[in-house]
Order: C-alpha cells, then sequence, then structure tokens
C-alpha cells in the first residue's frame, strides 16, 4: 500500500492489483471529456479483454481511484502490430525499445486530484517491461518525457511518442563486493527475513562470511545510493554428485563441462523389469533451444499429433533407467564442475524486482563457470530471483529436503528476435532438434508447411547468431466444440475475439537456460501472428511402469504458463425429440476428449504461484482423483510435486471397454472422458504399488517394501476394498449350523491365494478376471460361484452370462445380511432381479457361511467350496470363485497406518478438516472415521458423494499452499464437535440381470429400509410409473420441501445417466411443475417425461448460475417494489385466480413468467457467459 497526496493536499492509501471485471463501471465513471480527445473512443471491456496488462488503484474502501491499460503494441493504429519494431527505429531517435522490454499504454483514467500520484504509483508497481510507450499526451508530464523524432521522420505531427525508462521508479543497483562496513545496513534487512532463513544461518553468520572471503567464498552487495540494500552468498565448491543422485541434470550437462568421456546414454537398450519404472531417458537438449508450432485446427486426430517421448524437464519426477543386469543407470560425467552457488541471498523488499541485478555481477567473479545453482527448502515460496531461475526435475525418491535452481549465463540476454521462416531454414531447424526423438515428425511438418502455400504462418526465433524457435499458425476452425465442451468462458470473453484471432499451439520445446523466457515467447507469438488465445489439446496416453512421471508431450516446457481448462458438463440431447430444435452438429458431434490448455493475451503476464510443497496421495480413488483434479485446475496455482502412489497406476485407460467393466457398480464420479479431460499424467507422478509403511519422523512412504516417497503432506484415500475370506473351518460331515460358526465369521484369509479365487476392486482385477474366464471357463464346464451380498453380485453375474456363460453353471451364494436393508433396498426391483435371475437358471442361496475349500486345506485351486446354513450345510463344485462379501481396509495399508502410530479404531481416526493426529497427514472418504468424541459412529464419509469429499479435502489444503486464500472468521462457539453434512448425492449404476439397467441417486442418509422409510410422518411424496418386471420403473421421491432427494432408475433401455443426476436437488416446481401434473394424471411416463424439450435448460451445466441470479432479481428491491403494487392492484380488481385447466396447458411455472426486469441483464455476466 502507498499513501497518495491529491493536488488539494487531501490523502489516501492506495493499493494497486490486476483489473476484474466487475471494475468496469466504476473505471467508465472516471472518463472526462479528454479521455476519447487523448485515447480516442474506448470500448474498456474489448480493451481489458485484449490487453497484456490492466491495473486498478483502489482506496481502503475499495474504490476505484485510477486505472491503467497496457498492451504490447501501439494504439491509435499508427502501425500494423507486428511491424511497430522498425517503424519505431525509422522514425524515432531511440533505439533502445524492443518487444521484450517495452508496452504501450493504451487508456489511463484517475479522478483528477489523484492523477498525478496515481500515475507515478502504477508506473512503479508495473515492473515488467523497461520501458512504456504513449501515442498520447495524457496529463502525465511528471512520469513521461518526449521521445525526439529522426529526421525524415512520417509520423503524424498530430502524434506526440512519450517514454518512461523503468529504471527512473526502478533504479538499477550497482553490485560490489560486501564490506564489513555494510553489516549495519545489512542487519537491519536481515531482522525482516523468514524464520527459516534465521533458523539456518545467525546474525553473527553474516559478518564471518564476509570477512572469510577468498576465490572460492565470495560475498556481494547491491546498494542504493551508499546503503547496501541486499545481500548475496557465493561458493564455487558445488556437490555436483549429491544433485546428480536426486536430480534429473541431463538438461545441464550434469552441471559439469563437457568431457570426451562421458557416458550420457544408456548402453544397452531398455527393458522393462517387474518393481521398476523404465522410460526412454532424456536425450541431449544441449543444441535445442526452442521449437513451436501454431495450427488452429483442433479437430486433428491423435494419430496426425503424435504425442512422443520428448521429456519436460520441469513439474515432475524423472524416471530411472535400468540396464539388463537391474542397476540403475545414472549419466556419468567425467568433467570439472561448471557451476557455483548461492548460499546465502536476501534483499529489502523494496528492490526486490531488480534481483537479477546481481547475476551480472556475480558471473563475472566466477569467469570459468556457466551455472549458478541454488537450493530452497520446499516449503518456501518462489521469490523474485528463482523466478528467473529453471528448476532442476527431482527423481521421485529423492531424499533431498530441497529444490534445486539452476541459472545459465547465456539466461542475461537482452532481447530476442521473431522472424517468419523460409526454406534455408531448414538445415539450421535440422541441427537444431536433432537430439529430439521428434525430429523426424517435426522436420516433416516444416518442410509442408515452409513448401506449400497454406494459411500457417511459420515463425522463426534468432538469439544473436542462433537460430532457436519455429512457430505456425493456422486459422482455427472449430471454437464453437470448445466454446460447448471447455469452460472457457472463465478466461476469455468470446464476444471481443474473431474467430481467426485463435490459435492451435504444436510443438515447444525449450531450452532450460532459456525457460524465463516463455511467456515472453508467447506473447510475441500472439502479436506476431495476430492471434489473441493459443489453445493446446493434449491427448490421452498411458505409460506404463513402476514410476510414471507426467506425460511427455512437445509442449512440457511451456504447459506450466498456460491453464488448464475445466470441461463442462455436456447434455445428453434426445435428437430425434427437438428435431429442428437440436444444437448444431459442431456441439454434439462425438470426439476424441482431450485435456485443453489456454494461454491469451492476459494471462501472459499473470504469473503463477509455484507451490514445491511435497504432495503425495496415496489410493486412486474416486476421493483421490478429485482432490487432485481441484488442485491441477486452480489457474493461479502450480503444484510442481504432486504424486500419486496406486496399485496400479492412474485409472481410465479404457482397458476393457463399456461391456466388461460391468462386473463392478458404478458410482458415476468419473468415467475415462473424465479422465481424458483431465489429463492428470501430465500434471502428477505416479508410483506403481501399494504402501506398505510409514515413516512419521523422517517424513516418507514405503511403496512395494522397497522404495521411499518423500513427502511434505501425505493424504491418504485408500478407501475400503474386498477381501479374500477365511473360510470358518466348521466340518460339514458333522451338520453344523450358522449359529455355531457365526463368532469365526468375518476374517481375513492369510493363507496363499488359490489362482481361481477372484475379489475385484477395479478395472484391472476385472480385465485378469476377464482373461482368466475366457481361457480356462467359458468354453469348459464348472460352476462359478459368486458370494457376497453387495449389489457387485448382481453386476458380476450379468458380466458372466454376457461372456456366454450358462446360467445354470452360476451359483450365487448370499451369507446373511448385517441389517434389515438390502444392497437394492426397493422390493419391486429386487423381485424384477430374481424373476431375471430364475429365467436364466442361476441358482440362488440364501443364509450361507463359507466353511470350506475343497477338503478344509489352502488349495492351490478351489475344486469345491462348502457353506454352513440356519439348518444344513451344503457343497458345491467350483472352478471359479468371485468374493464380494468381506470389504474392509486392506490389511497391508492397516499394517502401514497401525505402525506408524496413526489413530486406528475400525477405520483411521479424522477429525471434521480430515486431520489425523499427525498435522502432515490428512486423510478422506471410506477409510476414515470420525472421532468418537464427535459422538456420531453411524456418519462416515462412506455416507457421502466421494468426489464431493475429494473437493472439500482439497479446499482445505488449499488455505495452507494459496496465497491469496482469505482467512475465514472463527466459527461460532460449539460448533467444533459438528461434523460437516455434505449435500452432493450417492450415485450407483450398473447393469443388473435380465440387461435390466439402474440407477439410484440418492441424498446422504445412514442406510434404511424402504418401506419403513414410507411410514415416516414427514415422508414426503413418492412419483412411480412404469413396472420393474416391465422394465420401465421410474422412482422419483419428494422430500417434505418439495425438492427432489432420490431418484431409482430400473429400465430395459438405456438412459442419460448425466441429465437424471441434474434432478437431483430440484424444486418440483422448477421440473415444469411436477407434482401438480401428475396428480392430474398428465404424467404416465417419467422417462419420456424428462425428455420433453423443457428439461434441457435443467440439465445446462449453467442452469444453477441462473438459478442464482433470478434469485437475486427477485430479492432486489426493485423488483419487491413491483411485487407489492401488483399485490395491491390484484386484491383492489378482485382477481379470479388461476383455473386449474388453464394452468394445466402452462409450460413453465409460474415463477418464471416475471419478465422485463432491467436486472435480468445480469443473467448474462461480465464474462459473456451465455446461457
Amino acid at each position: 500500500m502507498t499513501t497518495i497526496t491529491s493536488s488539494t493536499g487531501n490523502t489516501e492509501v492506495v493499493s494497486a492489483r490486476r483489473t476484474e471485471s466487475h471494475d468496469v463501471s466504476d473505471i467508465i465513471g472516471l472518463f472526462s471529456h479528454l479521455t476519447e480527445a487523448v485515447f480516442g473512443r474506448i470500448d474498456i471491456m474489448y480493451l481489458l479483454e485484449k490487453s497484456n496488462l490492466a491495473l486498478t488503484l483502489c482506496n481502503e474502501k475499495s474504490e476505484v481511484i485510477a486505472h491503467a491499460v497496457f498492451l504490447d503494441y501501439p494504439n491509435w493504429n499508427i502501425t500494423d502490430q507486428s511491424d511497430w519494431e522498425s517503424f519505431l527505429h525509422e522514425n524515432y531517435i531511440n533505439k533502445e525499445c524492443t518487444p521484450l522490454n517495452t508496452l504501450f499504454m493504451h487508456l489511463f483514467v484517475a479522478k483528477e486530484e489523484y492523477a498525478a500520484g496515481c500515475s507515478q504509483e502504477i508506473v512503479s508497481f508495473s515492473v515488467v517491461p523497461n520501458r512504456f510507450l504513449s501515442f498520447t499526451e495524457p496529463d502525465m508530464a511528471n512520469v513521461f518525457e518526449k521521445m525526439m523524432s529522426a529526421p525524415g521522420s512520417v509520423v503524424d505531427r498530430n502524434f506526440t511518442l512519450l517514454m518512461c525508462p523503468r529504471h527512473w521508479y526502478h533504479p538499477q543497483l550497482y553490485v560490489r563486493k560486501a564490506r564489513l562496513e555494510d553489516y549495519d545496513d545489512l542487519m537491519s534487512i536481515w531482522t525482516r527475513q523468514s524464520e527459516t532463513l534465521k533458523e539456518t544461518y545467525s546474525e553473527y553468520s553474516l559478518a564471518d562470511l564476509i570477512e572469510c572471503q577468498d576465490e572460492e567464498n565470495q560475498t556481494v552487495v547491491c546498494e542504493d545510493g551508499d546503503t547496501a540494500v541486499g545481500f548475496m552468498s557465493l561458493c564455487s565448491q558445488v556437490n555436483v554428485s549429491l544433485f546428480h543422485e536426486c536430480f534429473d541434470l541431463g538438461p545441464f550437462h550434469g552441471l559439469c563441462k563437457p568431457h570426451p568421456e562421458d557416458i550420457l546414454k544408456m548402453p544397452q537398450k531398455t527393458s522393462i523389469q517387474e518393481g521398476i519404472c523404465i522410460l526412454k531417458s532424456y536425450q541431449s537438449l544441449w543444441s535445442l533451444l526452442l521449437w513451436i508450432f501454431l495450427d488452429g485446427a483442433v479437430t486433428v486426430s491423435h494419430t496426425e499429433l503424435p504425442l512422443d517421448d520428448v521429456k519436460d524437464f520441469k513439474g515432475s519426477a524423472t524416471l530411472l533407467l535400468e540396464t539388463e543386469e537391474g542397476s540403475a543407470f545414472y549419466p556419468v560425467y567425467r568433467g570439472a564442475s561448471n557451476a557455483f552457488c548461492i548460499r546465502l541471498f536476501f534483499i529489502d523488499e523494496k528492490y526486490e524486482t531488480r534481483s537479477l541485478d546481481f547475476l551480472h555481477y556475480v558471473f563475472k567473479l566466477f569467469p570459468d563457470k556457466d551455472f549458478c545453482v541454488i537450493l530452497i527448502p520446499h516449503h518456501v515460496p518462489e521469490f523474485h530471483l528463482i523466478q528467473s531461475f529453471v528448476r532442476a526435475v527431482p527423481f521421485c525418491t529423492s531424499k533431498l529436503g530441497y529444490e534445486l535452481y539452476v541459472f545459465h549465463s547465456a539466461g542475461l540476454l537482452k532481447s530476442f528476435n521473431v522472424r517468419r521462416a523460409t526454406t534455408n531454414d531448414q538445415l539450421g531447424v535440422k541441427m537444431l532438434i536433432k537430439t529430439l526423438s521428434l525430429n523426424e515428425s517435426i522436420l516433416n511438418d516444416l518442410k509442408i508447411f515452409t513448401l506449400k502455400a497454406t494459411p500457417w504462418h511459420l515463425l522463426k526465433y534468432k538469439c544473436s547468431c542462433f537460430i532457436t524457435a519455429d512457430f505456425q499458425i493456422l486459422i482455427f476452425q472449430d471454437i464453437e466444440y470448445i466454446q460447448s465442451h471447455y469452460n472457457i468462458e472463465d478466461f476469455i470473453n468470446f464476444n471481443h475475439h474473431q474467430q481467426e484471432e485463435h490459435g492451435h499451439l504444436y510443438h515447444f520445446v525449450l531450452n532450460p537456460i532459456f525457460h524465463h523466457y516463455t511467456k515472453h515467447f508467447l506473447k510475441e507469438i500472439l502479436r506476431l501472428a495476430h492471434k489473441s488465445s493459443l489453445y493446446y489439446p493434449i491427448y490421452p496416453q498411458y505409460v506404463e511402469g513402476r514410476f510414471q512421471n507426467p506425460c511427455a508431450h512437445s509442449l512440457t516446457s511451456a504447459l506450466h504458463y498456460m491453464v488448464p481448462v475445466r470441461p463442462r458438463r455436456q447434455i445428453v440431447y434426445p435428437l430425434e425429440e427437438l428435431g429442428i430444435n437440436a444444437p448444431s452438429e459442431q456441439v454434439s458431434k462425438d470426439q476424441m476428449s482431450y485435456s485443453l490448455n489456454h494461454i491469451n493475451r492476459k494471462l501472459v503476464l499473470e504469473s503463477k504461484a509455484s507451490i514445491n510443497t511435497r504432495i503425495v496421495v496415496v489410493g486412486a480413488s474416486d476421493v483421490g482423483i478429485s482432490y487432485l483434479e481441484t488442485l491441477i485446475f486452480c489457474p493461479h496455482l502450480k503444484f510442481n510435486n504432486l504424486t500419486l502412489i496406486s496399485i496400479h497406476g492412474l485409472p481410465g485407460k479404457d482397458l476393457l471397454g463399456s461391456k466388461h467393466r460391468r462386473f463392478l457398480i458404478n458410482s458415476h464420479c468419473f468415467n475415462d472422458e473424465d479422465y481424458a479431460q483431465m489429463s492428470l499424467c501430465s500434471w502428477v507422478n505416479v508410483v506403481v504399488g501399494k504402501m506398505t509403511g510409514i515413516n512419521r519422523a523422517a517424513k516418507y512412504v514405503v511403496v512395494s517394501k522397497e522404495k521411499k516417497v518423500p513427502y511434505d503432506y501425505l493424504v491418504l484415500c485408500t478407501g475400503q476394498k474386498y477381501q479374500v475370506l477365511s473360510p470358518t473351518g466348521a466340518d460339514i460331515s458333522k451338520l453344523p449350523t450358522n449359529r455355531e460358526v457365526i463368532s469365526k465369521w468375518p476374517q481375513r484369509y492369510t493363507g496363499k491365494v488359490p489362482s481361481n479365487h477372484f475379489t475385484l476392486n477395479d478395472d484391472q482385477d476385472c480385465l485378469k478376471a476377464v482373461h482368466w474366464l475366457k481361457e480356462n471357463v467359458v468354453n469348459s464346464e464348472g460352476n462359478i460361484i459368486v458370494y457376497g451380498n453387495t449389489i457387485d453380485i448382481y453386476t458380476t453375474v450379468e458380466t458372466l452370462l454376457s461372456l456366454g456363460i450358462n446360467g445354470s453353471r452360476i451359483h450365487l451364494v448370499q451369507p446373511p445380511l448385517s441389517s434389515n436393508v438390502t444392497c437394492l433396498n426397493n422390493s419391486e426391483i429386487e423381485s424384477a432381479v430374481q424373476e431375471a435371475l430364475s429365467k436364466a437358471g442361476v441358482s440362488v442361496y440364501y443364509d450361507s457361511i463359507l466353511a470350506q475349500w475343497n477338503e478344509g486345506d489352502d488349495p492351490d485351486l478351489i475344486t469345491c467350496a462348502a457353506f454352513t446354513t440356519n439348518t444344513k450345510p451344503f457343497k458345491l463344485q467350483c472352478s471359479a470363485f468371485f468374493s464380494f462379501a468381506y470389504r474392509t481396509v486392506d490389511y497391508e495399508t492397516f499394517k502401514a497406518i497401525n505402525d506408524a502410530c496413526l489413530v486406528f479404531d475400525g477405520r483411521l481416526v479424522i477429525d471434521t478438516k480430515f486431520c489425523t493426529n499427525d498435522v502432515s497427514i490428512r486423510a478422506a472418504g471410506p477409510l476414515t472415521k470420525y472421532s468418537r468424541r464427535y459422538y456420531v459412529d453411524e456418519w462416515t464419509h462412506s455416507n457421502f458423494s466421494s468426489k464431493e469429499i475429494g473437493f472439500e479435502l482439497a479446499a482445505s489444503m488449499l488455505n495452507i499452499f494459496d496465497p491469496t486464500s482469505k482467512l475465514f472468521s472463527k466459527p461460532p462457539e460449539g460448533t467444533d464437535r459438528l461434523i460437516p453434512m455434505y449435500k452432493g448425492c450417492k450415485i450407483k449404476g450398473g447393469v443388473l440381470p435380465g440387461g435390466y439397467n439402474y440407477l439410484c441417486i440418492s441424498k446422504p442418509e445412514i442406510p434404511i429400509h424402504l418401506d419403513l422409510e414410507l411410514t415416516l410422518c414427514d415422508r414426503g411424496m413418492e412419483i412411480i410409473t412404469g413396472e420393474a418386471r416391465l422394465g420401465n420403473y421410474f422412482r422419483m421421491h419428494i422430500n417434505k420441501y418439495s425438492m427432489v432427494d432420490s431418484i431409482t432408475c430400473f429400465s430395459k433401455e438405456p438412459f442419460p445417466v448425466s441429465n437424471y443426476i441434474c434432478l437431483y436437488g430440484q424444486h418440483e416446481r422448477l421440473l415444469n411443475d411436477l407434482y401438480y401434473r401428475w396428480n392430474e394424471g398428465q404424467i404416465t411416463d417419467l422417462y419420456s417425461y424428462f425428455r420433453e424439450p423443457w428439461s434441457m435448460a435443467i440439465y445446462h451445466d449453467r442452469f444453477i448460475d441462473l438459478k442464482k441470479e433470478l434469485r437475486q432479481i427477485l430479492m432486489s428491491e426493485q423488483v419487491r417494489k413491483m411485487t407489492g403494487e401488483c399485490i395491491l392492484l390484484f386484491s383492489h380488481t378482485h382477481a379470479q385466480p388461476l383455473h386449474p385447466p388453464r394452468r394445466a396447458r402452462c409450460n413453465f411455472p409460474p415463477i418464471v413468467t416475471i419478465q422485463k426486469v432491467p436486472l435480468c441483464r445480469s443473467i448474462l455476466d461480465s464474462r459473456g457467459r451465455h446461457l
């Protein structure tokens, strides 16, 4: 915050921030009669949309005091935006303005009395460029100076070019060697530094560092005037061998001098071996600087867009390579160390933006070194200096508790040039990309788009005398699909972007030493190609192996400067019923799903906050995936150290296809399309294996009893899994009953699991079972036993039938129920399922407890199974045994938790903020239970939506990482003992015996038998159409508040599940006056009712926004006044109520008939998000 003084002597405390859309009306209020004369006619929304930098000054009351807009090309259309540099050099004497250091002011408005002070504050806040220019003459003589015209200038005399160099407000600091006399100046800065720095170095260390300088140890200071304002301690001795063990330094040649005996590649070809991650190594990027393709057609197929193995040097763990002998391979560097390190650095906050001034000087102190490195603790936010460094990629198992940042002396360049490419550049490009595995594909594209006349723009980037970049651009053709399938309007307003201004980015490979210029490269692409937005789709690509780094794409070096765009929920349209009202083919067409990343002019100069905290998530459950999804879609945060530990890696690999996935019930939290649109493999490191230990003191997780994965925060989301159930061991020859063996049941089986015993917990287990059945059972004889009483037994039986296995060979054995609530909890549906089982010839047994396999020993193969009942036991021949009878926390997970002394009480104990008894370990999902101090043993996360739980878990931890998060007010006293009640619905769906499609959407609740629920006095109302046995059953329950709180569908025909999920929680009046129409007998089939055109609005992903805005309209003072007048008029005229027959013909509830309210314009929000 800064205090400014008005021309009348008044003062205001102001702060600068990025301009937001809701500031528009206040900015317009600052316009004066001179604004148009100075800047021309301004469409402020359009200008903000196309600006590179827009700043607003606000006072302590959040009132807008001033506003300025900057772009990277001149205003008044005085020259083409791609050619302004040559125009300036030809017409003005100053030759120092380049695209890298210059922005143009397109608008400045302020309260008249504060204009002078505001102009200085805005320019001093805008530290990105070195110069500000303006082809206007605003009243800012205290900030700008006139630039002299060159002889023969052709610029219109009505235009005056003004300039404001950065060093006027942020002068370049003088750097020199430190002296003991600087100690007092430095100590005043030292006292304001972080506690982490003070814990590492004492105040006396500072004097020792200054006094004990030699050739290897140097200390320097920067000074303003005669006062030292910053300090840096350097050392030429770097433990490079330690860095080789912890980080992938291949892109930096191991921080060593090149040597002819260096071993950079694997001597032999790699092979994938059990327990080790094998992928191709980093190839040398030493000759590569930058290569970019830009295209506008997002309809490119996956085969046309090969995503090979170009590895990212940033943001993820790197894979170890293994030779045939099994030892990990590391490159060997024989050369001398080529780096010096920064041991200690601090600077006065006022001068922080000039931190890079140190580097010009310190590289001269070590002329034989090319790299400067610095180690930063994981929890320390990136400060201004290291934002120009490159983060070295740590190995997944690195135990070094620091991040390594690297800077190359070549990164100090002051300018670069971008030009169009020609066929003469092909040889240079070939040399540039020769070490990349994508080189042939890139060269082929280069030849196509330089030899043929196409709408592509091919650009080259040059630094000194080297070709360093290529860009290609094509007019975007499929923007309507992007707009309808992704929330791109969170970042741009489509009304202000022409179709030809959208581009598709293909290749971007950047040498790490120039990584800090990425956003400037992207800014130049947009300017020279006359684009306003770039898009980069990432198609699904799956990597097998023990350790999996974020999936290799050709753009990974720039990916972190783009923002991932959330997909939009799509309506399943009944195209035939809609007819001419159906959406266009561009919107409704099927297309390969992909993750979309985006950048535009506004985002180019907006930095993300880097979070280096090591977050390890154990378990790829719905909760874990939802947690990761929430983190990666935070547009202003960049998580560099996200790791997932999972038995089978990331889900969503489409291993089975829709038919065989029916083994298990579907939670409908995520599907393959969702996983493709998330592209978790681009942001998350994956360790394939099982957690077998937790070392809380050293903060690492043991995976598969061998590898150690360190963490700063550990998130446990393993859930509960079906376990192998141990037989009771009862001797059936003695005719025991359940009463005699129930005390020994259920128990976990500890022996060797028979090869034909299956517990299915995920898609990989299902795939394994399908392959085994096809090889051993489908074409042979023998019984299949399905044991359990969860809903998965029915989906499994239906899948077995669909594989061609005769129903007479399937035996469904159900153990005793633990409560009176069945898995289907609907007697009509249960009767239909039992009828289907009987018709298929499936034998069903009830209240049966597993007594023996074979003859009671631990078999390698189950040939028969014996069961006890309430009367007499029975035995069944068995070729395959599917067990769904025992679901609990996995034993190895329990052992890891218990050995780590985390409180375990049947489940892992947490509080309402997901914390265990270790502040660094969080947990969520069915794995957990609330502490007994809450007195809610019956309520666990199992009662709620897993997707919502994952989101809330991430939201609770974002308060730790997000520097922009607001502090929440202290909750009311006494609420700390209340558990949160989440509102999302629980969903389960699948295909049941008889080919019935089943869906159950219910509110979070403690299960209660449906017949008992219907007897409650406040049960609400249920609407049922069709019959279960006919396959057209649809049940909807409306609670006492007239809200939909459960939906059950049971149909022979497929139905749009995603549409029906949108009905949950809606008021029945919003469903076209559902209750009234039902009572009037107008609804005979809910399936056809919810396919009618009116219902499409309910399914729209922005319908909830419409409801909120309509509520704001209805609650506004203007509408309330109008409503009061209408009621008064109605009472005076004795108007008659609407007759039922007329009301029955209304298409929408009466509340929606309120029209012509001025506030309705807010239904289109300031970003132009069309409903």
